[in-house]
């Protein structure tokens, strides 16, 4: 069996790990609301930690099951056919759009998600105080994506990365001559990248 080990701040329980998990196949940490996921290997999801806007509680019956990510309040879950489902505050970032599927990886930021589907394209949705879900026109090819705080990235076939969102910080400005890229991370108000 996985297991998870929490550290840091412990101030909802979110690193007071529940009992009981089993074989752990994916993990995922909320950033404003403090809430963590626990994708079992049987497909259904586990939460903790905090519970601003009702992320805790899985919605009965959530199965099959292959991803999840915690955004700032709410979570996020990638299901074997394609579609997502979303649960926790009742802001705008829960109401996935209408026909979204084909999905193969979602990523949950501050108050935006995104949806990374199988012909390469990308949905976002939720708040959009700085641009964050209106997604660059002609995106296409993309292998990955992060959701971060109030900005997004976006990794293509090419080994190129994508931003867009708030700037503040430069943290949507990619370096001019970035190639070579395998990974993106987006975090609160930074980026990352690994060639």
């Amino acid at each position: 069996n996985s297991s998870i080990v929490g550290f840091g701040a412990n101030h909802f329980g979110q690193i007071s790990i529940p009992t009981g998990l089993g074989a752990i196949t994916g993990v995922a940490a909320g950033a404003w609301g403090s809430n963590n996921l626990a994708l079992r290997s049987d497909g259904t999801v586990v939460a903790w930690g905090g519970n601003n806007g009702g992320e805790t509680p899985v919605p009965s019956g959530l199965n099959s099951v292959v991803q999840v990510s915690a955004g700032g309040s709410y979570g996020l879950a990638l299901k074997a056919d394609g579609t997502v489902v979303t649960w926790g505050s009742s802001q705008c970032q829960c109401a996935v759009p209408s026909g979204l599927q084909n999905v193969v990886a979602v990523s949950g930021g501050g108050g935006q998600n995104l949806a990374l589907k199988s012909d390469g394209s990308v949905s976002a949705w939720g708040e959009n105080n700085w641009g964050q879900w209106i997604v660059p026109a002609g995106l296409t090819n993309v292998v990955a994506i992060a959701a971060g705080g109030y900005h997004n990235l976006a990794l293509k076939a090419d080994s190129t990365v994508v931003a867009w969102g708030r700037n503040e910080h430069g943290r949507a400005t990619v370096p001019t001559g970035l190639t070579n890229v395998v990974a993106i991370a987006a975090g609160g108000s930074q980026s990352h990248a690994l060639k």
